[in-house]
């Protein structure tokens, strides 16, 4: 299996520019240094269920891997996890994983009125104390709710957070494997706006005159068709028999072109070049367009522009991840990737992270760019996802995509950056399950 570095190699490259992003230090390094360490073995307990039966850990879940939930139904932000808890739950049984939801409550009334409200199905134990008076708390370094401890077959403790999504990383790699390669796929090339685009089709096994979706990839702005964000979701999205392409803008991966010749009005036209292309093949049915960052800003001018031709829709979906709107007021500023220069007078390029120049004639086309005004010419159905931490595009700038598209869905995801590094699988999963929902 692929090092965790390696997938966070992948992320970046999928990002605005890796020297973008600010270095960021979680909640666990403030509120989760006392709980039980990774390695040592979990303390065995004997806890009541709230009907007064005894569950003790080393008989329920010899051999089985578990997660302990501690939490109270007073703690606010103990319920607003509590929705993600039950879908982890639901996500990783079928795979043999336990649950133990472990409250703090003093209230057996409204502890159980907590567990009906969630819908909560897995085991919940309380010593029915304060917290910290509970000898539980104090076994496994509890300071903090909400806190999780992953325990192993072998009894031992493999993860201790209080944040929700490093244990669905943990199990996700677990159950499922971490990232790799996917290596599928066929190669084609497309005539784009300077020069000819790669890309990659990734399609189901299909008979003889079957039909079945297509979806468009958009990738951001130094970035290429390659990594996990797109490769995880089309993998996904080919197993419930839905087609994908993704391809390399002008000047990026293995298109040609020159990086200093691309604005986001030529990458615009790349995309419509494969949107035509897409529609051509014989086996493609419907269309959906997905972009992440600059390539999120592509996709929904994109489709825009084709829905104002058509007089409907283009799409049957659009999904932005993190789209970077944030590139035109950048330009106005004058400051583009932490590089400083006079907006009304850029020059032939920028000199940026890398290498890289960023050509003058995308400052002065970003400049006046009208983002949201040719993307609310598309009003079909759509999905934005950002996240909080992002230090490269604020989520503000998604939540506006949401309210010009009356029919979109906004998922903010808390301490997520800008490449949903924190856990690419949770995000690129909402992602192919709305695309999934929307074509089939």
């Amino acid at each position: 299996m692929m090092k965790r570095l390696s997938l966070a190699i992948c992320l970046a490259c999928c990002t605005l520019g890796i020297s973008a992003q600010f270095e960021q230090h979680d909640d666990d390094t403030k509120y989760a240094t006392d709980l039980v360490k990774p390695g040592t073995p979990a303390p065995d307990f004997k806890m009541k269920i709230p009907d007064g039966k005894t569950i003790q850990l080393s008989k329920y879940a010899k051999g089985k891997t578990v997660v302990l939930d501690f939490w109270a139904s007073w703690c606010p932000d103990c319920r607003k996890d509590a929705p993600e808890v039950v879908r982890m739950y639901e996500a990783y049984r079928q795979y043999g994983v336990e649950f133990i939801g472990i409250s703090m409550d003093t209230d057996v009334e409204a502890w159980k009125k907590a567990i009906d409200k969630f819908g909560i199905k897995y085991p919940q134990v309380s010593e029915l104390k304060k917290f910290k008076e509970t000898d539980i708390a104090k076994a496994y370094g509890v300071n903090w709710i909400p806190s999780m401890v992953v325990i192993g077959e072998d009894g031992k403790v493999k993860l201790s957070t209080v944040l929700t999504y490093k244990v669905d990383k943990y199990l996700k790699e677990w159950t499922t494997g971490e990232y790799k390669p996917s290596r599928k796929g066929e190669e084609v090339f497309i005539d784009g706006d300077h020069g000819r685009l790669k890309a990659i089709i990734q399609s189901p096994k299909l008979q003889d005159g079957e039909k079945c979706p297509m979806v468009v990839f958009c990738h951001g702005f130094s970035g290429s068709k390659d990594g996990p964000m797109f490769e995880l979701i089309a993998d996904t999205l080919q197993a419930h028999g839905i087609a994908s392409i993704r391809f390399d803008f002008n000047g990026h991966g293995d298109s040609e072109g020159a990086f200093q010749d691309m604005t986001v009005p030529n990458e615009i036209e790349d995309a419509k070049k494969v949107v035509e292309y897409a529609r051509s093949l014989k086996f493609v049915s419907d269309l959906a367009i997905v972009g992440h960052s600059q390539g999120g800003v592509v996709a929904s001018m994109t489709a825009g522009q084709l829905s104002e031709q058509l007089g409907q829709p283009a799409f049957k979906a659009v999904a932005l991840m993190a789209p970077a709107a944030v590139l035109r007021d950048d330009a106005i500023r004058g400051n583009t990737m932490g590089k400083m220069y006079d907006p009304f007078d850029p020059g032939e390029y920028v000199e940026l992270f890398g290498g890289l120049k960023l050509g003058g004639n995308y400052i002065r086309t970003a400049f006046s760019l009208p983002i949201y005004e040719t993307a609310a010419k598309y009003q079909g159905p759509a999905l934005i996802i950002h996240g909080t931490a992002d230090r490269v595009v604020p989520y503000t700038y998604g939540e506006r995509f949401h309210e010009i598209w009356p029919k979109s869905e906004l998922v903010i995801q808390d301490y997520f950056d800008h490449g949903f590094s924190q856990n690419i699988y949770r995000s690129t999963d909402i992602v192919a399950d709305f695309l999934i929902r929307q074509l089939k």
